[in-house]
């Protein structure tokens, strides 16, 4: 439940998890998106939780308006992340955020919150330039991954980055496009998530 609306979701906890990472998606996605469920395994095999949800019901997402909603999308994910936090099995996990496309916005848009305690984020391929007025008051260290052969997504991107007052960096994927859909992008994609969030997860006073 992420306020009055129930969600649709997949919970992972491995036995010994030492963080949780919620995946938040983009505009056209869901908890089935194969790229994330991929991302999501990498996440599994090096000991990490993952929640694919969804961030809106059915009936929701027939108004393409709400898709572009970051605000309503980073509420739905506060919500969320106080679910996660209620459960016994997930309760003690610090939280990292990974997002695509729209769904990088929200992520940030969330982990701006003063009381987020999110301990890192992930952006692949996304459009943090939408959640650009709450940037500068981001605290937990941003990845911004971009395909190298996306170039408006890079460029925004880029702008993106420079207003970050965090620990943040800009990786690009050689040969990537915007879905990673080329052979081994995909892979690197996932392979800079994993060190990203591993390196930083639990985060400094928080128990794994």
């Amino acid at each position: 439940m992420a306020g009055d609306t129930r969600l649709a979701g997949r919970l992972t906890v491995p036995s010994g998890a030492a963080g949780l990472v919620v995946f938040v998606h983009g505009s056209g996605s869901s908890r089935h998106s194969p790229r994330n469920r991929y991302v999501a395994a990498v996440l599994n095999r090096a000991g990490l939780a993952t929640l694919l949800f969804d961030l809106l019901t059915v009936h929701e997402e027939a108004d393409r308006g709400n898709v572009f909603d970051i605000e309503l999308l980073a509420g739905r994910l506060g919500g969320t992340l106080a679910w996660v936090r209620d459960r016994p099995d997930t309760a003690q996990l610090p939280v990292g955020l990974f997002g695509a496309s729209t769904g990088a916005a929200a992520a940030l848009w969330a982990a701006a919150e003063p009381d987020a305690g999110i301990a890192a984020v992930v952006s692949r391929g996304g459009r943090p330039d939408l959640a650009a007025p709450r940037l500068s008051l981001v605290q937990a260290p941003t990845l911004l991954v971009v395909g190298a052969l996306d170039t408006a997504v890079r460029q925004l991107n880029q702008a993106a980055a420079a207003m970050l007052r965090c620990e943040h960096r800009l990786s690009v994927v050689p040969g990537a496009t915007h879905l990673f859909e080329e052979p081994g992008t995909l892979q690197a994609a996932a392979e800079l998530a994993r060190d990203w969030f591993t390196s930083h997860l639990p985060a400094p006073g928080r128990a794994a």
